[in-house]
């Protein structure tokens, strides 16, 4: 079966990646209020914003997630255009929904593809345009205060010993008040000549070392060894210092947040082992501020949901990983071990034991073999501890030490022509930030058709910021196609 790991649907930094926002969706009830009405609507079926302007020009930030600079955290989410999602020369773009005082505002969004950041087209054969949520990460690589775009591009195919596959190469679309520069050349990063032949696969950022730089981290093309790329970087592509000497493995990487106040604080990493839908291994590099990634790694558990944040409270940051329900639909593989299946477990940042938690059980008839899905640390009341905001058959779960609180809304009943079964229109848990910068997080939910329950956020056309655990919303809107025409 096709593993959940294997189709990644966004990064979230906050970089769950861009939209184009122009029309009504289907099945919508009409314009709802955005943040720049003023209006904090109730949970419902979102519709999209009337009007759209441009971003005010910002003076800068350390939050990798601020692209226009301006102190407030901003919102990327995918944009599709209609069609098979693989089929060549399909339209995929990025759009930002810009933060404010009062939360993400839809009318105030850009849209971004492949020629609007100066990337290369794609080698013959690689498919998808080079623009796509699950290539695109936000950093700032020069340090100017202006989070730039760094999209890995798919070339031509190379050969290093036994391996040969297409050399995939970040390019930098660098940023500035209003984002990228339309049409300027995007930059290569310059890469190590041991990595050079097959490029890099899985790129994150994050500050490995914890001296207020933003760094990028890979696995090698073949993944003999993890990639560390050291920020600055120059505008050049040149990281300040490279280091290949940590172990890669077949799998991703998922690294820590990147504190958005812009206080040092060094970033650990996971690689999470390649799945085929059953759940698998984990390995925890921790990063020390001054020393970098431990060259020790620890085995966690096995899980395919993570996140990262400080879910005891105690200023350290700790990880969560536990089971998204994913199964591995084979004769003898369908099921996990009773310490995996049902559960999480959060590792404490001063070490010790697991901590470990039930997770939600799956309503009479409701699993899939792909499972409900993501983890997402959230601190929506800003008492300084994180929740874990979990995806369940009903909707999400936010887990706050003992307490649980159901999170939950509900696409149309009717989309793309055809009736939604109830228990297909229930959102699901992509993100949390504090977008309007009052010390909580709001959490981000979407929802898209379709019948497979598990692969939402594939094609995401409702997305809903929350006020808190309320029933209010700070903003909706649906994406639904309206997405620009393809680069």
């Amino acid at each position: 079966m096709r593993s959940r790991t294997a189709v990644p649907v966004f990064a979230v930094g906050v970089c769950v990646l861009l939209a184009s926002l122009t029309g009504c969706g289907g099945g919508g009830t009409g314009r709802q209020s955005s943040a720049s009405d003023g209006g904090t609507p109730t949970a419902g079926v979102p519709s999209a914003p009337a009007e759209s302007r441009a971003p005010t020009a910002g003076k800068g930030s350390k939050d990798p997630d601020d692209i226009n600079g301006d102190g407030y955290r901003d919102l990327m989410v995918p944009v599709f255009t209609d069609g098979d999602r693989d089929a060549p020369g399909r339209g995929e773009q990025v759009g930002v929904v810009y933060g404010s005082a009062k939360g993400p505002d839809p009318s105030t969004r850009t849209v971004h593809g492949d020629r609007d950041l100066g990337l290369p087209r794609p080698a013959a054969g690689a498919g998808r345009a080079a623009v796509a949520a699950d290539r695109m990460v936000t950093a700032d690589l020069d340090d100017d205060g202006f989070p730039d775009f760094v999209t890995t591009v798919a070339g031509e195919r190379a050969t290093d010993g036994q391996v040969t596959a297409p050399r995939s190469v970040p390019y930098v679309s660098w940023g500035g008040p209003h984002g990228p520069a339309a049409g300027r050349e995007a930059t290569p990063v310059r890469l190590p000549d041991s990595v050079s032949k097959l490029g890099l696969e899985s790129v994150v950022r994050g500050d490995f070392d914890g001296d207020g730089h933003h760094d990028l981290a890979a696995l090698k093309g073949d993944r003999s060894s993890l990639v560390l790329l050291y920020g600055p970087f120059t505008r050049s592509g040149a990281p300040t210092r490279t280091d290949t000497s940590l172990p890669g493995s077949d799998g991703r990487l998922v690294a820590d947040d990147i504190d958005p106040s812009g206080k040092p604080r060094a970033t650990s990493l996971l690689i999470h082992h390649v799945s085929d839908g059953e759940q698998s291994g984990n390995t925890l590099y921790p990063a020390g501020r001054g020393t970098g990634l431990s060259a020790n790694g620890r085995q966690l558990r096995r899980g395919n949901a993570h996140a990262f944040g400080d879910f005891d409270g105690d200023g350290l940051r700790d990880v969560a990983i536990g089971d998204d329900g994913g199964r591995n639909d084979e004769p003898g593989y369908e099921t996990e071990a009773p310490e995996v299946d049902g559960t999480l477990a959060v590792y404490p940042g001063k070490g010790g034991a697991p901590v470990t938690h039930r997770l939600p059980k799956a309503p009479k008839g409701a699993a899939t073999d792909y499972g409900p899905g993501r983890f997402v640390a959230a601190d929506p009341d800003g008492d300084g501890r994180d929740g874990i905001l979990v995806a369940t058959y009903e909707g999400g779960t936010l887990i706050d030490g003992d307490e649980r609180t159901p999170v939950l809304r509900e696409g149309p009943a009717k989309a793309n022509g055809h009736k939604t079964p109830g228990k297909w229109r229930h959102a699901r848990p992509a993100g949390a930030a504090d977008f309007d910068s009052d010390g909580t997080d709001e959490l981000v939910l979407n929802w898209g058709s379709g019948t497979e329950f598990g692969l939402y956020g594939e094609h995401p056309t409702h997305w809903w910021i929350t006020d808190g655990t309320t029933s209010r919303n700070k903003a909706s809107f649906t994406t639904t196609g309206f997405a620009a025409p393809a680069s």
